[in-house]
């Protein structure tokens, strides 16, 4: 994920609000980690990393290498984790930034609603911070006229929730 073009660049990590926020901390915060079917079809990388070193190291090699696998599954997937946080008047989707200044509205997008705001309803100029296990949203429209992005739509398992905290934001 990378920067919008044009835009500068203690919270709770379940996508709850954080609270009245000292200065420089997160007023919103979620990660989005890859669904539990992601993690599962990673399995045959454990157990093939053992398969592979059996043969030929025997029983240890074997959990070394089931450890190997298990490892890198795990390095893949925590790269595809993200987070979105507001904070320090700004909105952070990956590692996007978006001040909170040029946000003119913010559109709550329901899991129904989901498949025609990124089809027939999206805006190629749009900047996209979505992941496809993450099933609500959020369309942040922008009114900065310096940039020809018209609007963000951010993935988030609490869309009103992120709306209230960017609205809180601005």
């Amino acid at each position: 994920m990378s920067s919008a073009p044009g835009h500068r660049t203690p919270a709770r990590a379940d996508g709850e609000p954080a609270g009245p926020a000292a200065p420089g901390t997160a007023v919103w915060r979620e990660r989005w980690w890859p669904a539990a079917t992601t993690w599962l079809s990673w399995l045959p990388a454990v157990a093939g990393g053992a398969l592979i070193a059996l043969p030929v190291l025997g029983g240890g090699g074997a959990l070394a290498g089931g450890l190997l696998g298990a490892a890198l599954a795990v390095a893949v997937l925590w790269s595809l984790s993200s987070t979105v946080e507001v904070a320090g008047g700004q909105l952070r989707a990956g590692r996007a930034r978006l001040p909170l200044r040029v946000v003119r509205e913010v559109e709550v997008i329901t899991p129904a609603q989901r498949r025609a705001a990124l089809g027939p309803q999206l805006d190629a100029r749009a900047h996209l911070a979505i992941r496809s296990w993450v099933p609500g949203a959020v369309r942040v429209h922008l009114d900065d006229p310096a940039d020809p992005t018209p609007y963000w739509v951010v993935s988030t398992r609490h869309p009103q929730q992120l709306a209230d905290a960017i609205a809180r934001g601005r």
